[in-house]
């Protein structure tokens, strides 16, 4: 089928929001692993987790017996069930994504824009960073604290207060040196560079603090 009349997967929530998938083949298998069509680098999500199959002249999905269960607009899904245009597919509670029949399903001015996924993606629950699609070692829980700090302002400026207040709490009202940030900003840096050494995710804004430059990934 051509992929412009294809229906397809639409992530609604979460860093991958806006991202989308054409089902152009007869099986579309979701899951954790790298040979899934659609990978979710999550760990909430099973190895082989769920597969959406053509059959006659629908669209129907399976759970793949995973640990944390789908939901399928909202209620678990047991056996096989039919997709229906607009449907909402919930894989372990922490990827939703609708399947979508047709563009005529979304509401005028609502089409969505394809947004690729980024360099670095950071999961807070799971307390686990991916680089380019892998997870990575774990971080310290200081650097861990200060990656999550950048990554939720989405590039934007983070004073070295506000660093302080992020990772040493404990310590606003004493204070702590820029030499102990400036070597945790430099810890940080070798620890993404170790899976990524081609780009530089920590840049300092001189005279104002430090920021994530967390660019698309085209490779996904």
């Amino acid at each position: 089928m051509p992929e412009a009349e294809a229906p397809y997967l639409i992530v609604r929530e979460g860093q991958l929001a806006g991202q989308r998938w054409s089902i152009t083949g007869d099986t579309v298998l979701i899951g954790r692993e790298a040979d899934c069509d659609i990978v979710l680098p999550e760990r909430q999500v099973s190895r082989h987790h769920l597969r959406i199959f053509r059959q006659d002249s629908g669209y129907y999905a399976e759970d793949l017996h995973s640990k944390n269960g789908t939901y399928l607009n909202g209620q678990p899904l047991v056996g096989v069930q039919r997709l229906q245009d607009g449907d909402e597919l919930q894989i372990a509670l922490c990827v939703k994504m609708a399947f979508i029949g047709s563009e005529a399903t979304l509401p005028l001015g609502q089409v969505p824009t394809l947004q690729p996924p980024r360099r670095l993606r950071l999961d807070a629950e799971a307390h686990a960073v991916f680089i380019l699609g892998r997870e990575i070692e774990p971080l310290s829980a200081q650097q861990f604290r200060l990656l999550e700090l950048l990554y939720r302002r989405e590039g934007r400026i983070v004073t070295r207060e506000e660093i302080v207040a992020a990772v040493w709490p404990e310590a606003v009202s004493t204070g702590v040196s820029e030499q102990a940030i400036d070597a945790l900003v430099r810890r940080l840096r070798e620890r993404l560079a170790e899976a990524d050494p081609e780009h530089n995710y920590v840049i300092t804004v001189r005279g104002h603090g430090f920021r994530l430059d967390n660019p698309a990934w085209r490779g996904a």
